[in-house]
């Protein structure tokens, strides 16, 4: 713990009379005399040995990004990421992983992820109950898509509480 002692000086008015003139009268003066205030300021901080008995490990999600087309071998190019349960959306995720989300027009024409647009469509092929529910912009755009499609920008992935795989489909409309 430290401690740190300041003093601040207010300026305090008083009314006083000066006898300058010779003809006997007074002509009133404002001094400031300056009074004295103590404060004192008292910091804590942590020890090391507090702080990290007190830090819990927070769950988290692996994701799984499967590639649109599967390369020559037959089999889907795989990303991996992962993520602190509940903090981001899939999207977020995606872009901070370098991880290709929209097709050659949702590259340019994405809304910037405000649930706008449709161009960030992933589908959810394992671990859809580690994921919210779907939001009313998904309901509007995905309506006759498979209940398995999701928008990237507006799944949010964990519960801040759970922690596990997700598998995510890049790019399903491209899938044959």
């Amino acid at each position: 713990m430290a401690s740190l002692s300041l003093t601040s000086i207010t300026p305090q008015p008083t009314t006083g009379f000066s006898l300058k003139n010779s003809n006997n009268y007074s002509n009133p003066t404002t001094k400031f005399l300056a009074k004295k205030r103590h404060v004192v300021l008292t910091l804590a901080t942590p020890s090391p040995q507090t702080s990290s008995s007190t830090t819990s490990e927070k769950p988290e999600i692996e994701l799984e990004f499967l590639g649109p087309k599967p390369g020559s071998d037959g089999s889907y190019p795989v990303d991996k990421a992962t993520a602190i349960s509940g903090q981001k959306l899939l999207r977020n995720i995606m872009l901070d992983n370098n991880i290709e989300l929209y097709a050659a027009y949702g590259k340019v024409m994405n809304c910037g992820g405000f649930g706008n647009c449709g161009t960030c469509i992933v589908e959810i092929v394992d671990g859809k109950d580690l994921l919210n529910e779907r939001t009313k912009d998904e309901l509007r755009y995905l309506k006759k898509k498979q209940e398995s499609w999701r928008l990237a920008c507006r799944t949010i992935v964990g519960n801040k509480e759970n922690s596990g795989k997700v598998v995510v489909q890049r790019l399903p409309q491209w899938k044959k």
